[in-house]
C-alpha cells in the first residue's frame, strides 16, 4: 500500500497529533513520533515488533532539545560529544530524572543524537523538540534503505513518508557511551 509523502509541514502536524512517520536518516529510513507521547512510542513498538524495554534513539537539531531526556555529565564528557554534534554519532546520556522510561527502555541510560542531517534537522526544527528515530524495518529484518521498502513494511501502519534522501552512509549511526566513550556500536 502507497504512504502519502509528506512535507515537513505535513508530518509535523502528524507528530502533533499522536501520528507515526517515516524519514530520511543518514544511512537508512527512520521512524519516528513525539517521544513523550506514550501511545504513538507504543505504536512504533508494535510496527517494529520490539519490546519495551530496549529503549530508542531520540534525534535533535540542537543540544538544548535534547536536555529533558539527558542526566548530568562531567565538562570534559560534553566536549567529546561536541566535537562530534552535529552527525552521525549517538551518544548514551545518563537519563534523566523526567526521561519516560518507554523511551530508555530497561537502561539508566538514553541514547540522543543531534543529527546532521538536513531533513532531520528541518523536521525537529518544525517540531519544536526531540522526535524519535529508529531504524524503519521489523525487528530482524535489515533496515529500509528506499521508500518502497518502508511502503511494504508499514504501509497504513504510518501516516505517511517525509520526502528526501538518505545522507549516504553505509551504516546506522554509531553508538558511543558518553561516560567512557566506549563504541557499543560502530557506525
Amino acid at each position: 500500500m502507497a504512504c502519502p509523502v509528506l512535507s515537513i509541514e505535513q508530518a509535523v502536524h502528524a507528530l502533533h497529533d499522536g501520528g507515526v512517520i517515516a524519514y530520511p536518516t543518514e544511512a537508512v529510513f527512520g521512524l519516528g513520533c513525539d517521544p513523550f507521547d506514550h501511545d504513538a512510542v507504543g505504536r512504533i513498538l508494535e510496527l517494529k515488533g520490539r519490546p519495551e524495554s530496549s529503549g530508542l534513539i531520540l534525534i535533535a537539531d540542537t543540544f538544548s532539545a535534547l536536555d529533558d531526556f539527558a542526566g548530568q555529565v562531567e565538562n570534559d564528557e560534553l566536549e567529546r560529544v561536541n566535537e562530534s554534534w552535529p552527525g552521525p554519532v549517538t551518544w548514551l546520556f545518563p537519563k534523566s530524572a523526567i526521561c519516560p522510561g518507554w523511551i530508555s527502555g530497561a537502561h539508566d541510560s538514553v541514547a540522543l543524537r543531534v543529527t546532521g542531517h538536513a531533513v532531520c534537522r528541518q523536521l525537529c526544527a518544525a517540531f519544536g523538540g526531540a522526535i524519535v528515530s529508529t531504524s524503519a524495518n521489523r525487528s530482524g529484518e535489515a533496515p529500509a534503505r528506499a521508500k518502497e521498502q518502508v511502503e511494504v513494511s508499514f504501509g497504513a501502519g504510518i501516516a505517511g513518508i517525509v520526502e528526501g534522501e538518505l545522507g549516504g552512509l553505509e551504516s546506522p549511526s554509531e553508538i558511543r557511551d558518553v561516560r567512557t566513550g566506549e563504541v557499543i556500536r560502530p557506525g
